[in-house]
């Protein structure tokens, strides 16, 4: 297990190094000059503009301002945003509201999304089932913006039970926004343990432990349910990285100050050192997080071994 993990771990260098060239490909291959944005509609002197472009390295080819961009990464600096603050500072103060906030959705999708799914798999066809097909299918249609508002006018704004802006509320805050974030991927968790527990619940084991007597509660959670568990890990674990980068939406619908409002606002401001630094580290997370989850494929399941 330890030189697998090792091996992973070794494998995110080459795999962070060309995500961030991508992400600063496509930065760069955005048309417009960002001085000139930056500037609005009062044009800078040309002086200016030539200390500024000089200054964030705009007049060099594309490779020379990505070998610059790796080597200053390599030394812990993110580069600095038009305003002259540091990257770093950005993320170190975005980065807590985007995290509440996936760990607000993660807590959806897994309880709300393993509990509908479990009750719909053990009762096929049942009233309850149905309506978790149904209501699956819905929150599937549904784009996660419109949801949002949908959910911040009814929720927020006529019944007032949750706060529809801001994080002045601290954990309040995030859960009406948690619960739009989750709101997908909480179906897709619903529908695949469902189809895992119903799978499970028909294997021969079962069947063997049902005519040995073994209890039904024993049944559904020591063997049906722990067997059933691994494709939905394996979702859930991959679904964290989708989540951060999924935040842009729901953060700005409910005017977050988090990484994916950091992202909306750079993109727009055409501040590649922003969103090379904030995606990289998402990329990360990414990388971790299923790391993690195979970690957690040998708890789970005792014949799955690494060497």
């Amino acid at each position: 297990m330890g030189r697998f993990i090792t091996r992973r771990l070794l494998l995110t260098i080459p795999v962070l190094i060309g995500a961030s060239f991508l992400i600063f490909a496509m930065v760069y291959a955005l048309p417009g000059d960002p001085i000139r944005a930056l500037a609005g509609d009062r044009p800078l002197a040309p002086a200016v503009v030539a200390q500024l472009r000089a200054q964030y390295n705009l007049d060099d080819p594309f490779l020379v301002q990505y070998v610059k961009y790796v080597g200053g990464l390599l030394q812990g600096d993110f580069g600095t945003d038009f305003a002259g603050r540091p990257v770093l500072d950005t993320i170190s103060q975005r980065l807590p509201v985007t995290v509440r906030l996936t760990i607000v959705a993660i807590v959806f999708e897994a309880v709300i999304g393993i509990a509908a799914g479990v009750l719909s798999g053990l009762r096929r066809n049942s009233f309850f089932d149905n309506l978790v097909l149904v209501s699956t299918t819905l929150l599937v249609s549904v784009p996660v913006f419109v949801f949002g508002f949908v959910a911040q006018y009814l929720f927020g704004y006529k019944l007032d039970l949750f706060p529809i802006a801001g994080i002045n509320d601290g954990w309040y805050s995030y859960l009406l926004p948690g619960l739009v974030l989750a709101s997908l991927s909480m179906a897709y968790v619903a529908r695949l343990t469902r189809s895992a527990v119903s799978e499970a619940m028909a294997a021969d084991y079962i069947r063997t432990a049902r005519a040995k007597g073994v209890g039904y509660r024993r049944i559904v959670l020591r063997h049906a349910l722990r067997n059933s568990m691994i494709p939905v890990v394996t979702f859930i674990g991959a679904d964290i990285g989708a989540l951060l980068g999924g935040a842009i939406v729901t953060e700005s619908v409910f005017n977050l100050p988090g990484l994916g409002r950091a992202i909306f606002d750079a993109v727009q401001r055409q501040e590649g050192a922003v969103v090379v630094g904030i995606v990289t580290l998402m990329v990360f997370f990414y990388i971790f997080f299923n790391l993690v989850v195979d970690v957690l494929y040998a708890l789970l399941d005792p014949r799955i071994r690494y060497e």
